[in-house]
């Protein structure tokens, strides 16, 4: 990919019919991503230990990617440029805030986490500014403000509910600053040349990988795989190919910040999924963080 300026802001996205295309890839993923909450509730009531089922699905789908990258012909490269974006991408964009994520969803529910995901635009504009890469505007810091105000909503209406250990909910929220990093990183990183269905299962290799020393600390023998586990591993293996496949195609298209707009998306559908599938209650104080949270990502993503 060539990256005309490392710039966060792609204004030209949003006014050409092409823009269609990164809509279709922001609802896309955003949903996928949304829905990989309830999948994990529902895979650790069949009885899946959330790392390992982390670990079967992100290698399943890399198997996969991989697979159709070889078909396509745009095998992952082997530079040691590649091997190092494959390395970093998954640690930060992988392994780290998808461990936090599906070991925190059984304690603090699907829902929860789901929103958490609304976070990672306002943090990469953050990221942006402290890297030279944004100039500072008062609509995006009023957002940022917005943006943090809902997450000490978000912290305080599942910590006075009782129900749910403060770590978790740290764990939770800790997730999304990665996911911010990885915006930055990979855009910044990007192997000159390289194509998006290239890098897609190189990054969810490295990060299965990177996985198993977590999962092997549990165990890596699942459930019974004839029902509902093995359905629910199947469903999340081609979650994950369909969503990072269409994420690098995204950040080509769009940029790290529109980019990031996948995790408000994810976070709507995300919580949507969570009361009309798992029956999870609608917290009022979790709209009311919900609600800032949007108004943030609004304000920072807003133009003249």
């Amino acid at each position: 990919m060539s990256l005309v300026s490392p710039s966060v802001e792609r204004p030209t996205a949003a006014r050409s019919p092409a823009a269609l295309a990164p809509l279709f890839c922001l609802i896309l993923v955003g949903g996928l991503l949304g829905l990989t909450t309830t999948l994990v509730k529902l895979a650790a009531a069949s009885g899946w230990h959330p790392l390992p089922f982390l670990f079967w699905s992100v290698l399943g789908a890399s198997a996969l990617l991989l697979g159709l990258a070889v078909a396509t012909g745009a095998p992952p490269a082997t530079e040691r440029a590649h091997l190092r974006y494959y390395v970093m991408s998954g640690l930060i964009s992988i392994t780290l805030p998808n461990a936090l994520a599906f070991l925190a969803v059984p304690h603090v529910g699907a829902g929860f986490v789901s929103l958490c995901l609304a976070f990672p635009p306002m943090l990469t504009y953050v990221l942006a500014l402290l890297l030279g890469m944004e100039r500072i505007r008062a609509h995006r810091c009023l957002g940022i403000l917005s943006g943090l105000g809902g997450a000490v909503l978000l912290a305080l209406g599942k910590g006075g509910a009782g129900s749910s250990s403060p770590v978790w909910v740290a764990a939770a929220l800790t997730g999304p600053v990665f996911l911010a990093m990885g915006n930055i990183y990979r855009t910044r990183h990007w192997p000159a040349g390289a194509r998006p269905l290239s890098l897609a299962p190189g990054m969810l290799t490295a990060g299965a990988l990177l996985l198993l020393p977590m999962a092997g600390m549990v165990s890596f023998r699942p459930p019974a795989l004839d029902g509902t586990a093995g359905g629910l591993l199947a469903a999340q293996t081609v979650v994950f190919a369909g969503a990072y496949a269409f994420h690098f195609i995204l950040q080509k298209l769009a940029g790290p910040v529109y980019l990031s707009q996948i995790g408000s998306v994810g976070a709507l559908l995300g919580a949507a999924f969570a009361v009309l599938v798992l029956g999870e209650a609608a917290d009022p104080v979790l709209g009311a963080a919900l609600a800032l949270i949007l108004a943030g990502v609004v304000l920072v993503n807003r133009r003249k």
